[in-house]
This record gives C-alpha cells, sequence and structure tokens, in this order.
C-alpha cells in the first residue's frame, strides 16, 4: 500500500537504490538533499544523520540555516520500498517565492507515470492549512509537462510563466479550504495511488 512517512533510516538501502536511478548531479525536489551531500549518504551513520536533519527541519523552536526555512518532509513508500519524496514549506523567502513554493516533490524514475505525484501532492494540502496555509505555491520547469498536469489536477491555477535565475518557471497557486481541499473547481477528484 502507498502511503506518506517520515524519513526513516530503515529504508536506506531502498533509497540508495532509487539514488542511483537518477543520472549525476540531478536535482530531486522536495527530498532535502541540499541539507547534506549525498554522496556520503552510502554510510549508514550519515545517513541516519541526514534523516535527523530533515526530521528536525518541522520543528519551529530549532533555528534554521539561513535561506533556509522550516519544512515538513514525507517519504512515498510502498511497503519498504521508497519512491519519491514530497516537503511542505511552512512559508515563504524571497527564493521559494520566486522559484521554489511551498511544496517540492519528485518520483524515483522507475516509479513514474503511476499517478504517484499526483496522490502524495493531494495528501500534502490536505495537512497545509494545520499550518495556517489558506493557498500554496507550486511551480515546475516551463517545459516540465507531467508536473504542471499534477498541479492542475490539484486545483493549481496558473499565475504566471516567468524567467528566473534557475529557468522558466511556471508558477501556480492553490487556495486550500479548512480541511486542505483545493477550492478550484478544476481540481480534479483524488485517486487512491496504490
Amino acid at each position: 500500500m502507498t502511503e506518506l512517512i517520515a524519513p526513516t533510516e530503515q529504508l536506506h538501502s531502498s533509497w540508495l537504490t532509487a539514488r542511483d536511478e537518477w543520472p549525476p548531479g540531478a536535482h530531486q525536489d522536495g527530498a532535502g538533499l541540499r541539507l547534506v551531500d549525498d554522496e556520503d549518504l552510502t554510510s549508514p551513520e550519515a545517513f541516519a544523520s541526514w534523516v535527523e536533519q530533515l526530521r528536525q527541519q518541522s520543528d519551529r523552536s530549532l533555528p534554521v540555516e539561513e535561506g533556509h526555512v522550516h519544512a515538513s518532509h514525507w517519504w512515498i513508500v510502498d511497503g519498504q520500498t521508497y519512491l519519491g519524496a514530497i516537503d511542505l514549506r511552512h512559508y515563504l523567502n524571497a527564493v521559494l517565492l520566486e522559484v521554489g513554493g511551498h511544496i517540492g516533490y519528485s518520483i524515483r524514475p522507475s516509479a513514474r507515470r503511476q499517478g504517484l505525484a499526483t496522490w502524495a501532492l493531494g495528501e500534502v494540502l490536505l495537512r497545509a492549512p494545520a499550518l495556517g496555509l489558506d493557498r500554496v505555491l507550486l511551480t515546475c520547469d516551463e517545459g516540465n509537462v507531467g508536473s504542471a498536469r499534477t498541479i492542475e489536477s490539484n486545483g493549481g491555477v496558473l499565475e504566471d510563466v516567468r524567467s528566473t535565475g534557475i529557468g522558466v518557471k511556471r508558477r501556480y497557486w492553490i487556495a486550500l479550504d479548512g480541511a486542505g481541499h483545493s477550492r478550484s473547481p478544476m481540481a480534479a477528484t483524488r485517486t487512491d495511488a496504490s
């Protein structure tokens, strides 16, 4: 059964297998790899330390590094198999407002085109109101048709397409009701990804 779980050192082997599916140097949105050099994560100790950093990033009583924001991280899993990651940034700084948004996600290459990103985004939207969010910003690269469809199927309304320092980005807002459901009439019914 597909579910969102907190990052755990118990999935070290599966996470490494997933990481090796990505091209060298590929960016994995929502994975929190900016907190660590992923080459060091082959060590169980380094991996456990990174997992703890991911967990602590959601604790607003702890400071975050300059340029970072508090964020909640989840892994998309099926049993003991790591399928991807998604994070919810609790607030936006200037960079996130321009290019990153509130939510980032990535699915390992072998698990794509199964509806996992759409499902995971829908699940995280349900959790956003608990942080006081009544709308969230999501962005994707101009040419990322799959991500644009994922956002739009969860009620994303395109605000604009703009050139940024890291490429052309599509910027979407999703307005939420108090339970985290999209208020957009265009939002599709969410389905179970299992």
